[in-house]
């Protein structure tokens, strides 16, 4: 199935306003105001490809197009839109902040499962904050503060001025408190090698083929640098620097799945309120280092810094997530990396040293890591090559691109999905889980990033066809009655979805891949061309009508135009010196047969 991400997204957004506007109002629906999580991922579906995609913005009434406005008239027309789009984002920031205005709040609500399910939830756990909260959070304050600073521009109603003004004095703060709040949810893992942490980590990096001994050397020489980054760059704690100052000790780094225990509180004259008591066991996670990393990405985006969306003290803390950020991805791309023969990524699949759970979801949360450092610096094919071969082989198990098989186990990847203990939760009520059930559509998106990383031909053509096999299999997974129809049984699963649509988007504005090869045959092409066009010009017109000039001028515009192109597109470049080598041929044919004693070939 052919990705048409510009169709996909109005298809989305018509389900979103078919579900949840009615004339021109927002209902949130009874489980709305119950997950700071699936709030934020619901309202991202819309602001995130307004922001992101020019041709979708929703800021500026005059430039918005047709399709996008038959595709949301429930939720208003050309002027309503954008002024009701603000007043629904104002809702979220007054949910989620505290009764008495004095700090916002990040619940995980719903998202939270009890790992009895004959217990409920305490109050004081649903209202826990979580990682994928501060993320979203991040991404969506950023989206809206962009959207406000265009529509302000656009709008002279005085009650609209007065909710963007509104609507600005909660973001802003918002926006600190959730960095703070993903500043405090950084962690380092510090252990022995004799520890049952220390051992699955060793196994895991040796594979079965090199000994403890040899792989803790390994890993003392590779991460020496980044273990005096670390150690000497960030507040962490008393008892974890003094552990990682042992290069004897083996290490982790990354995001728990919320606050930390004990974690100091961030030093900062923005008004976001008490910083909460954290509770998280010290453990990094997988999935919600990668959350983080997805938030953290947008504070230095283009975007971001174009419109000056943050403050200074918010600068100060984004370069503060950005030294967590940088040192996370080098850290899980060495692990990955491990052994340059046989990556530790390649033996799927991946098994946690914390939690000791092993999941082809965790070993797609390590890809992802993987990705991301890949696209912060210069990838090299065979790094991305083998990539790709995770990818293929990752869809294959999951029963994307193979056959499901009877009372088949991979079907549990993703439904019910991969559970998450979350240490720490039990301190305040029964232990808490969390649920991950979007595996093909986390899968598709890091697909489709690599794919638009890749300039190698042919790796590039494995994950376009692998793309669309799962993008294939996405859209089969959609709602097909009900209210929520056209959209997917989660917010989190949709808002992946609408992500991977933004990144194909992207991909295919980009200028197609370059064959020297190729460049090589449209220049010689051209080259015949414009020898025998300029012969061509030595000849009388065989007619007097002026049609054999027309003809010479349209062949001139269409050579200059394949010399323009023969770089970035030489197929292009190609075709058309093909076409004008075939017309000039005709004239010269049309010229022998007109002569005295011609005829046809």
């Amino acid at each position: 199935m052919q990705i048409k991400p510009r169709q996909q997204l109005l298809d989305i957004w018509q389900a979103i306003a078919r579900h949840s506007f009615d004339e021109g109002t927002w209902d949130w629906g009874d489980l709305g105001g119950r997950s700071s999580v699936a709030d934020a991922e619901r309202l991202l579906c819309l602001l995130y490809p307004a922001t992101e995609i020019p041709a979708f913005r929703l800021d500026d009434p005059d430039t918005t197009e047709r399709d996008f406005l038959r595709a949301m008239e429930r939720a208003g027309g050309r002027l309503d839109l954008p002024a009701n789009l603000v007043k629904v984002v104002g809702e979220f920031m007054r949910t989620h902040t505290r009764p008495n205005g004095s700090a916002p709040t990040f619940p995980g609500g719903y998202y939270f499962w009890p790992a009895d399910k004959a217990t409920g939830l305490t109050d004081e756990q649903s209202e826990l904050g979580v990682v994928d909260s501060y993320s979203m959070s991040i991404t969506l304050c950023l989206a809206t503060l962009g959207f406000l600073k265009v529509y302000e521009t656009r709008t002279r109603r005085p009650d609209v001025q007065a909710t963007i003004a509104e609507l600005r004095t909660s973001t802003s703060p918002r926006l600190t408190a959730a960095m703070v709040s993903l500043l405090r949810s950084f962690t380092v893992s510090v252990y022995d090698t004799g520890s049952s942490q220390g051992e699955a980590l060793t196994d895991l990096l040796g594979q079965g083929r090199v000994s403890q001994r040899h792989v803790v050397q390994r890993f003392q020489h590779r991460f020496k640098a980044l273990r005096a980054v670390i150690t000497e760059s960030l507040l962490l704690g008393l008892d974890v620097q003094d552990g990682l100052l042992d290069e004897s000790r083996l290490f982790e780094c990354g995001w728990a799945w919320g606050i930390v225990k004990d974690a100091p509180e961030v030093e900062t004259d923005e008004p976001v309120g008490p910083q909460p008591y954290g509770i998280a066991d010290p453990v990094p996670y997988l999935y919600f280092t990668v959350m983080a990393l997805e938030g953290i990405e947008d504070l230095f985006s283009d975007r971001t810094l174009t419109l000056g969306l943050l403050n200074f003290e918010q600068q100060r803390l984004a370069e503060a997530l950005r030294l967590r950020w940088e040192i996370t991805q080098q850290f899980w791309s060495g692990i990955a990396r491990f052994d340059a023969d046989r990556w530790p990524l390649e033996d799927i699949p991946w098994r946690t040293t914390g939690q000791q759970q092993e999941s082809e979801y965790f070993s797609l949360s390590v890809t992802s890591l993987l990705v991301h450092d890949l696209m912060r610096r210069r990838a090299s094919d065979d790094d991305l090559t083998r990539v790709v071969g995770v990818l293929e082989r990752l869809a294959d198990r999951a029963r994307i691109t193979s056959r499901v098989t009877h009372d088949d186990p991979m079907v549990r990847l993703h439904d019910p999905g991969v559970t998450l203990p979350l240490p720490g939760t039990e301190r305040i009520g029964p232990p808490l889980r969390w649920m991950m059930t979007d595996f093909s559509a986390q899968l598709l998106k890091r697909t489709v990033q690599l794919c638009a990383l890749s300039r190698d031909a042919g790796a590039h053509d494995r994950l376009c066809g692998l793309a669309e096999d799962i993008f294939e299999h996405v859209w089969r997974r959609r709602v097909s009655d009900g209210e929520g129809v056209g959209l997917w049984d989660s917010w989190s699963f949709t808002e992946r979805v609408v992500e991977s649509m933004v990144q194909a988007h992207h991909m295919y504005q980009q200028l197609p891949l370059h064959s020297p090869e190729l460049t090589h045959l449209a220049k010689a092409l051209i080259s015949e061309a414009a020898h025998l066009f300029g012969n061509e010009e030595l000849e009388p017109s065989p007619t007097g009508d002026g049609s054999h000039g027309r003809e010479l001028r349209d062949i001139e515009i269409k050579l200059r135009r394949a010399r323009t192109l023969v770089d970035e597109q030489p197929g292009t470049a190609y075709a058309l010196a093909l076409n004008t080598l075939e017309r000039l041929d005709v004239l010269a044919r049309a010229r022998a047969a007109a002569s005295p004693g011609g005829g046809t070939c």
